[in-house]
């Protein structure tokens, strides 16, 4: 676990109110703590940065420039824990008033917090406690602290081991915002200075994977090559859940239609049409003009039942009055697509950029066949009240400027959308 991740939240608490009042005086009457304690919190936050946050003034202490690119993301973390702290006092039967310091005392342990959120993962005691190298009765305690702060049941045993309960489900999504914004504030100071750095998390959907991640990933590495790619290719229900906590930064594909209750935002970037692959030597291959009647009787590779580009391939059928043929095949792999066309007969209806290179190369071609209304939106679904790391922000601009590339290498160049155009996305 690195040190940016244990920073002291009692210490970023301070450091805001100082930066908000201008003194550690005001902010030690706020929390209702010694003057002489505000201030050695200041000073080891500090020290644990490596970074002077204020400047020392009889007026009083005036905030760095750097301690101005810390307050940012300090004040997304704290808001995070009261929002968090909010929720949890309307779960009460009996509110009960109390100042704020005593309200949010018992989220102010950054161990315990990465503690609770290790139990949620792994639903395993002896493993949580093992990955902190501490005994079951510490991680017992850390959840107990909690458990009694929150006046809440977090988890509850069942046969497949420490599960959440659907209060301990909500509390674990604000403790997991508040501890990835954590996690940024070193790289944020770093961003200061002109150096980007920090790990990315992409949740790659297969319409970004081929052409427009590669290329963005490319650039981005040149200029800063200290900045760590991950890729997640999970599902895209697994990938909202990713960026609603913030342990992915970003999703990039297919985007999927407004909702303004979700939360995220997308970016819409550029449009691609599916079309229908085989292999070069295919019987269908020559053949022009070709009916969705011609092509009933293949043998599909296709989507899983629920993918939105499933929908749009058996509305092709559908439109001329024909019942949609069975998949032989069901997945989004294109490892697996790709082995299938280039091995046997099979055909699959997708983008063409998602096996650019195999059509380039002429091992794949595109049946003379029209379908209708296949247009499908890339872009990025972001968090909407998020605020991506500098390294993320990188990345992002990198995907923006292969946008032009790669419709220029597909052929698509029409399909671009200006930049700037954002909605709101579903999660479902």
């Amino acid at each position: 676990m690195s040190n940016a991740e244990l920073l002291n939240l009692a210490h970023l608490r301070a450091f805001n109110l100082v930066a908000d009042t201008g003194s550690a005086t005001r902010a030690a009457a706020t929390l209702h703590r010694a003057q002489s304690a505000v201030t050695r919190s200041v000073q080891e936050l500090e020290s644990a940065l490596g970074e002077r946050l204020f400047e020392r003034k009889l007026s009083g202490m005036l905030i760095t420039a750097t301690g101005s690119a810390v307050l940012q993301r300090c004040r997304r973390i704290l808001s995070e824990l009261e929002e968090l702290a909010q929720w949890r006092a309307a779960q009460q039967t009996r509110r009960r008033v109390a100042s704020e310091g005593a309200l949010r005392a018992y989220l102010l342990n950054t161990r315990r917090l990465q503690i609770f959120v290790s139990l949620a993962r792994h639903r395993h005691m002896p493993t949580a406690a093992k990955a902190f190298g501490i005994s079951q009765p510490a991680v017992s305690s850390a959840i107990r602290v909690l458990e009694s702060g929150s006046g809440l049941l977090l988890f509850h045993r069942s046969p497949r081991g420490i599960m959440l309960t659907t209060e301990g489900e909500t509390f674990l999504l604000h403790v997991r915002r508040a501890l990835n914004e954590l996690r940024h504030i070193p790289d944020d100071i770093a961003a200061f200075h002109g150096n980007i750095q920090g790990a990315v998390t992409v949740g790659a959907l297969p319409l970004g994977r081929t052409l427009i991640l590669p290329q963005a990933i490319a650039k981005l590495s040149e200029r800063h090559p200290g900045v760590r790619i991950v890729t997640d290719e999970s599902p895209y229900e697994t990938l909202v859940s990713g960026v609603r906590a913030g342990d992915i930064d970003f999703i990039l594909g297919a985007l999927r239609p407004d909702d303004l209750a979700s939360g995220l935002r997308n970016e819409r970037l550029m449009c691609e049409d599916m079309v229908v692959l085989a292999r070069r030597d295919h019987p269908l291959a020559r053949k022009h003009d070709l009916t969705m009647s011609d092509l009933r009787d293949a043998q599909w590779i296709l989507p899983r039942s629920h993918a939105p580009s499933r929908g749009l391939f058996e509305s092709q059928f559908r439109r001329v009055k024909l019942k949609p043929p069975m998949p032989t095949v069901e997945t989004a792999d294109l490892a697996v697509i790709r082995g299938l066309l280039l091995k046997t007969d099979m055909l699959a209806a997708l983008s063409a950029q998602q096996l650019y290179y195999e059509i380039e190369s002429g091992a794949l071609t595109v049946l003379d066949i029209e379908l209708h209304n296949t247009t499908r939106d890339i872009g990025l679904i972001v968090r909407a009240e998020g605020t991506p790391s500098p390294a993320a922000r990188a990345l992002i601009d990198a995907i923006r400027l292969s946008m032009a590339d790669v419709a220029r290498a597909t052929g698509n160049a029409g399909g671009l959308v200006r930049k700037g155009v954002a909605h709101t996305t579903s999660t479902t």
